[in-house]
């Protein structure tokens, strides 16, 4: 008699969880643009979403705590002058985040601990260096201040932050690029393209090491993602249209290690990819639901483990690096998940009786600090992150202010339209109804001027000089106040600036 063999892992029973409505993120207008990105990006300390704005790209910017429905009113960042496609956390820095916009620009933002009293709108570096909009940009995982941008131009583009000077410009792609995904230590980094190629690049020598024709035979967009032991996980479509899954050998790109069909939806799937357990999460635009595998070095390989199913479709979605998660609740991932009008967190727990650290479930893990300079990574040095340990929970440092040279940054810039016109508009907007109120009570006056005689006026000019006088008053005060809440945000910035 034949005996079922059920596969052993301690991951087999994960399930997924949604937070009660009152701990979701309510009001937020997610941006509506055409692009395959997900939307979204968490840290430890923030929850970043692209958001529909006039005038320009924008995305909004809250503290992990402010949950709830969020005011109409809450300061955006705003300083790109076309839809932002995509926003990316530092991984050593986690006041620091990095956006790209159809503008054709990457900018590097500072983002205060406290929530700011008025919008953000001057970067503290603008990366130009693409001639058609920018729709992918990622932090090298283990390099201080190496972003890579990738852009409509086919061109793959490392900066070095610290500078704000391109350090690698790639141009082997010769169609739209989808997506890039550094490997583990940062030495290499793997793109997928619309002329059907999974390609594997080294930066530094500037050129492709491995590429494979149609991984997936359909003509749809492939995601791909570096695994911890630098196999390629890829999502794409069968020539049926059918969506698929593959895990490929890098170095042998002949035949796949693994390659399973999933379904018939339409939308991309996009994976996210925890190498601490090795568990990868597909959502894709439109479903609404997550799927999660196991990759093992036993066949089949992809482990199906299960899926978390909802009502509402998902936008978008963010995924929390495990620094973040909660280890009391043998949390192992949460996903942020995008309805079109709010976010929602989603809990990935490991069922455990015991309230005990498990150290089965929580390996040490990629800490913030960086094991590389940027000097040392050009000079072909490669490292593993830093780890650190996840048995008393992580606690997230206070805000480090991000080092630059001056003269690669915003001081050399041109100023856009936007920078130069803000102070004029702030204060012709505060003193607006003033202006209109004086010409409305001076129109008065002549009209009285020229109904009454002379004599009578006398009372009503003296009325006008104590008008004026209260105005230049409310000026002055408007003034100093904003004044004082400058020299507050300065003095705060002080206390809690530290160096990277």
């Amino acid at each position: 008699m034949s005996r079922s063999i059920v596969r052993q892992s301690k991951f087999r029973h994960v399930f997924g969880q949604a937070v009660k409505t009152d701990q979701t993120y309510d009001d937020i207008r997610v941006s509506k643009v055409t692009w395959d990105s997900s939307f979204c990006a968490v840290n430890p300390k923030f929850l970043a979403v692209i958001v529909e704005s006039s005038g320009g790209g924008a995305f909004l910017v809250l503290l992990l705590s402010k949950v709830g429905r969020v005011d109409k009113n809450y300061p955006l960042v705003i300083g790109h002058s076309g839809p932002v496609l995509d926003i990316d956390w530092c991984p050593h820095n986690d006041n620091i985040l990095a956006s790209c916009s159809e503008d054709t620009t990457a900018m590097v933002w500072q983002i205060p601990d406290h929530t700011p009293s008025r919008p953000i709108s001057e970067p503290i570096v603008v990366l130009e260096g693409h001639s058609k909009r920018v729709g992918i940009i990622k932090w090298h995982p283990t390099a201080r201040n190496i972003l890579l941008t990738a852009g409509s131009d086919n061109l793959i583009i490392i900066w070095n932050v610290g500078t704000g000077e391109p350090l690698i410009t790639m141009d082997d792609h010769p169609d739209l690029i989808y997506n890039v995904s550094w490997n583990y230590n940062g030495s290499l980094f793997c793109t997928t393209c619309k002329d059907r190629r999974l390609r594997v690049c080294d930066p530094r020598k500037n050129k492709v090491v491995a590429e494979r024709l149609s991984p997936h035979e359909g003509i749809r967009p492939m995601r791909a993602i570096f695994t911890k032991e630098g196999n390629i996980f890829t999502t794409g479509f069968t020539r049926m249209s059918q969506r698929e899954l593959g895990l490929w050998d890098p170095t042998n790109f002949e035949e796949p290690i693994a390659l399973l069909e999933l379904d018939t939806s339409n939308g991309v799937l996009l994976p996210f990819y925890d190498s601490d357990t090795n568990i990868v999460y597909l959502s894709g635009k439109g479903d609404s639901s997550v799927r999660y595998f196991e990759i093992t070095e036993e066949p089949p390989y992809v482990h199906y483990i299960s899926t978390f199913s909802s009502k509402e479709p998902q936008r978008g979605m963010g995924f929390m690096p495990k620094r973040g998660v909660d280890v009391s609740k043998c949390e192992i991932a949460r996903l942020y998940k995008l309805h079109e009008r709010k976010c929602e967190p989603i809990m990935m727990t490991v069922p455990r009786k015991s309230d005990l650290f498990q150290d089965d479930l929580y390996p040490d893990t990629a800490g913030p600090e960086p094991a590389l300079e940027p000097e040392e990574w050009m000079d072909r040095q490669d490292a593993d992150p830093i780890l650190v340990s996840m048995r008393d929970g992580y606690v997230p440092p206070k805000s480090r202010e991000l080092k630059v040279a001056k003269k690669n940054v915003l001081d050399t810039r041109p100023a856009t339209r936007r920078s130069m016109s803000a102070p004029v508009l702030d204060l012709l907007f505060c003193f607006f109804p003033s202006f209109l109120l004086l010409f409305i009570l001076l129109l008065l006056s002549l009209c009285f001027s020229l109904l009454f005689p002379l004599s009578n006026c006398h009372l009503l000019l003296c009325l006008l000089e104590k008008l004026v006088e209260e105005i230049q008053n409310l000026k002055a005060t408007v003034l100093s106040q904003e004044k004082r809440i400058c020299d507050l945000e300065n003095k705060l910035s002080k206390y809690t600036n530290g160096t990277v």
